[in-house]
Parts: structure tokens; C-alpha cells; sequence
């Protein structure tokens, strides 16, 4: 998998920007000229938001109407290309085929993406470390993305029931109908996280050995409204109980409080809570371990390499650690982004692209 060029318009801060690319891709600028902006741009073709959380009308360029992405890419043995149109709403073409779905760029296209905005994973709450899990799936498998967009809008009709329950308790029936269909999504989703994190776990425990020197160790642990099992009916069965001892609760505040939308992925270094425990240099060695494990691990589940998007990755690292995550990605194509392209070409040649004030310069 290799994307060989871009073309954007009206995107960010860019006006035009066209560039072609190597294996390794050294993007190097002074702060806020436009470095993450680009490599933003490679990620949406692999089918997701933008990984800076940011909607995408914010993602157009200031005063313009719509914003439009082309890239000529080599995936499943032959040369392809993908546009994305972005306006009230986004667009997608595969091929020149119009009208696709995300899910047929994220078939086409796999990406795993390291930024510092990802250190929330470790420091904020849970929603960001589901938000991971369930996009990482999202690339994995292809009926993921649909199973969590039935399950939210089954979640929103409950939420709607409970709020109609304050005035009407003779609806006290149709909430069971609704709990039953939420448990039976839910364990689906619940299922699938709890065995991606059993396939993950080995690939970060060796990354953050490595990167710890042997003196540490990572562990990940799924925390939910019960100890689940890898039996979908058991796990059905534990959330329609939860559901059930949770039901006054849930009338009064008129909203659904267990379920996989509050659940969450605890992390560990040597079995102590990295949020609460972890210094700032552990935080990111836990993130930078699961992000390498998921390009293994999606590259052992798929048979393909993904694309390795590396934003201000190597900041507050020493050489042995920046060598250490060199060396593990050194098999995709790679984009790295930095203030200064001599501390990344001194331990990796590639081609470099600076850019200033959201242009290209030599």
C-alpha cells in the first residue's frame, strides 16, 4: 500500500498544494505553516473523521465553499485513485465511481496515525480510548462501522423512552422491548473490543518493552458494567440485568448510564493506572506502543501494511527510543512530521517536504 501523490483545494490553510511522496516522507516546517494539515488529508481517505476531532465544515478552507482531495494510490495490487468532496456534506468518489461510502475507501486504504493529540488517550476520560478501540475495528472489520451506528441510534430511542417514562410509566413495556435490542447490539460491539484487545495486547507489550528497555510493562484492560466473557449471550445476558438494576436510575436522569458507550480500556504499567500513576514520558510511550501494535496487528489481520502517519512523533524522546520506533515501521510507507528534518535525517533518509504558510517551498 502506497499513496504516490495528493492534489488539495481549498483544505485548511492550503489555497493549492500538490505533492508526490517516497516510502519515507520527512514534512518538516515551522509551527502552524500547515505539517499535521497534510497528513490530516491522507488520513480522511482512509474512511474516518479527522483524527484532531474536528468537523468537517472546519476542515474547509476559510471563506471557500468546499474543500476537494484527490490522491493516486497502489493498494490490493494495482494503481487506484479516491477524491473526497467536502461541502455540506462529504462526497466520495472510488475510481471515478461516485456516491461510495467511507467504508469503501477504509477497504481500499488503511492508515494508523500518531499525534499528540493523542495523548488523551491515556490522560482524558474514556471516550477517548473507545473512540480508538472502535476505529481501529472500523478498519479491521467491515460490518463494525454499520454495528455501531445501530446500536447509537437503538441508544437514542431508549434515551428518547426514558424522557416520555417520567410523564407515562405505562410505557414501562416497550422499554424492555428496547433493552432487549440494545443488549443484543451491545454485546456484538462488546464482543469484538474484548477480542481486539486480546489480539493487541501481546504486539504493545513487546513495543513497550523495547521501548522501555525491559523495565516496564503495559497492560490493557477492558472495564465494563461486569466482568464479560467471550460468549456473546453471556454478555447479552449481563447487560439486560444491567439495564434492568439500572432502570429507576436511568427514568430520573433520562438517559441510559451502562452500556458499551460508558465502558472503558484501562491502562496499565506495571499494573498501576498510567492516567493516574504514569509520568508525561510513560503516557507516551503507552500511546506510541498501542499505536505501533495496531499497525501490526492490522498488518497481521489483513495482510496489509498500513501507512504509517507520524505527527511530532519524536519530541521528548532520546535516540535509542526515536531509533527503536524508527525500526518498526520501517517496512510502510511512512510520514513524519517536524520543526527540524536533520533530527529525523539523521537517523532515516527520505525525501523531505517543507512547507511554509501552507505552501511547498524548496
Amino acid at each position: 500500500m502506497k499513496i504516490n501523490s495528493i492534489h488539495l483545494e481549498n483544505f485548511r490553510n492550503f489555497d493549492i498544494l500538490d505533492a508526490s511522496f517516497d516510502d519515507v516522507n520527512i514534512i518538516w516546517g515551522e509551527n502552524a505553516q500547515g505539517k499535521t494539515n497534510l497528513i490530516e488529508a491522507i488520513y480522511l481517505f482512509t474512511g474516518a473523521k479527522s483524527f484532531r476531532g474536528a468537523k468537517d465544515r472546519e476542515l474547509i478552507k476559510f471563506n471557500s465553499e468546499q474543500s476537494v482531495l484527490k490522491i493516486d494510490f497502489e493498494s490490493n495490487e494495482r494503481e487506484q485513485n479516491a477524491q473526497i468532496v467536502i461541502k455540506d456534506k462529504r462526497s466520495v468518489s472510488l475510481n471515478g465511481i461516485k456516491n461510495k461510502g467511507a467504508s469503501e475507501l477504509s477497504n481500499e486504504l488503511k492508515a494508523v496515525v500518531f499525534s499528540p493529540v493523542h495523548l488523551s488517550m491515556v490522560k482524558d476520560g474514556p471516550r477517548e480510548r473507545r473512540y480508538f478501540i472502535d476505529n481501529a475495528l472500523c478498519q479491521i472489520k467491515s460490518n463494525y462501522r454499520k454495528l455501531l451506528k445501530e446500536y447509537n441510534r437503538a441508544l437514542e430511542q431508549r434515551n428518547s423512552l426514558l424522557k416520555d417514562m417520567v410523564k407515562h410509566p405505562e410505557l414501562d413495556g416497550m422499554l424492555y422491548i428496547w433493552n432487549q435490542n440494545l443488549a443484543r447490539i451491545g454485546a456484538k460491539i462488546i464482543f469484538q473490543r474484548l477480542k481486539y484487545i486480546e489480539s493487541l495486547l501481546p504486539f504493545a507489550k513487546q513495543v513497550y518493552s523495547g521501548i522501555s528497555r525491559n523495565k516496564e510493562e503495559i497492560n490493557l484492560c477492558y472495564k465494563g458494567c461486569s466482568d464479560f466473557t467471550f460468549d456473546v449471550k453471556e454478555i447479552e445476558n449481563k447487560l439486560l440485568r444491567a439495564f434492568e438494576e439500572t432502570k429507576i436510575q436511568d427514568i430520573v436522569n433520562k438517559t441510559t448510564s451502562k452500556g458499551p458507550h460508558r465502558d472503558d480500556i484501562e491502562i496499565l504499567i506495571n499494573g498501576k493506572s498510567a492516567r493516574t500513576y504514569g509520568s508525561q514520558g510513560q503516557q507516551r510511550s503507552c500511546v506510541l506502543a498501542i499505536k505501533l501494535a495496531e499497525a501490526a496487528l492490522l498488518k497481521e489481520m489483513t495482510g496489509v501494511e498500513p501507512i504509517a502517519l507520524l505527527d511530532d512523533v519524536m519530541s521528548e524522546l532520546d535516540e535509542g527510543r526515536q531509533d527503536y520506533i524508527l525500526n518498526h515501521i520501517k517496512s510502510s510507507q511512512v510520514f513524519i512530521t517536524c520543526c527540524d528534518k536533520e533530527q529525523i535525517l539523521r537517523l532515516k533518509d527520505g525525501k523531505t517536504i517543507h512547507i511554509e504558510n501552507g505552501k511547498i517551498t524548496d
